[in-house]
């Protein structure tokens, strides 16, 4: 019986990730499926010739059309147009709130050049002696940092997710000093706090890299190269 049970969780580990992702990819294309495949011609919609439906028609529909849009707002005509319609959305009271800031997550998620999420640290938090992983934003701008000038000039934004669902949390803005940088990529921090410490990246000792001394003595982060020629 200690056999077969090992041979189940064993099972489990393998098919369960697999079955949950193949089960979530699925169900995203057949929700993608059934927004777009209403909307295409009768003509372009291989399900009114076809005997079965072909899953993932809608999705290739919507990628394809992201890249249209995507290029013909790359010209002058597609920018001014653009331009046009947000100047009509900046004159509606309650659609220019929504739309800004809609906008302005997005620019910051998928901009390319930008640093959004791209280190992982650990900072004291609720209080003193207890630690806790955090995502690495950007550095402290505007009023903000102003405002917070006079307790330390040196501010950083940091996102404290929750557990298990990391994408809800606390932003927070700590200085840069009591921040302590992670080798581990966010996709480990991210597995680390989703299973609630369970799932822990290696870290051989090989790997290890040794802090500069005023970050080991004080849990300081150190600044990028960039920074300190800045």
């Amino acid at each position: 019986m200690a056999r077969l049970r090992t041979y189940f969780l064993t099972g489990l580990v393998i098919a369960g990730p697999i079955g949950i992702t193949l089960y979530l990819s699925w169900s995203l294309i057949q929700w993608i499926d059934g927004w777009v495949k209403p909307l295409l011609p009768i003509h372009y919609n291989p399900d009114t010739y076809l005997p079965f439906p072909v899953p993932g028609v809608g999705l290739i529909v919507s990628v394809s059309m992201l890249i249209i849009v995507g290029f013909l707002t790359a010209n002058i005509a597609g920018r001014t147009l653009v331009s046009y319609g947000e100047q009509i959305l900046g004159r509606m009271p309650l659609v220019r709130n929504l739309y800004s800031g809609l906008k302005q997550i997005f620019e910051t998620v998928l901009s390319e050049s930008g640093s959004s999420f791209k280190r992982a640290g650990m900072i004291e938090y609720p209080r003193k002696g207890l630690w806790a992983i955090v995502f690495l934003a950007t550095d402290t701008k505007g009023e903000v940092a102003v405002k917070l000038d006079h307790a330390d000039p040196d501010m950083i934004s940091v996102f404290l997710p929750t557990t298990p669902n990391p994408t809800s949390g606390f932003l927070l803005f700590v200085p840069r000093h009591e921040v302590i940088l992670l080798d581990m990529s966010v996709e480990e921090a991210a597995k680390l706090v989703i299973s609630a410490g369970l799932v822990t990246p290696p870290y051989p000792p090989e790997q290890r890299k040794a802090l500069p001394e005023r970050a080991a003595k004080k849990g300081a982060m150190p600044k990028e190269p960039a920074e300190i020629e800045g």
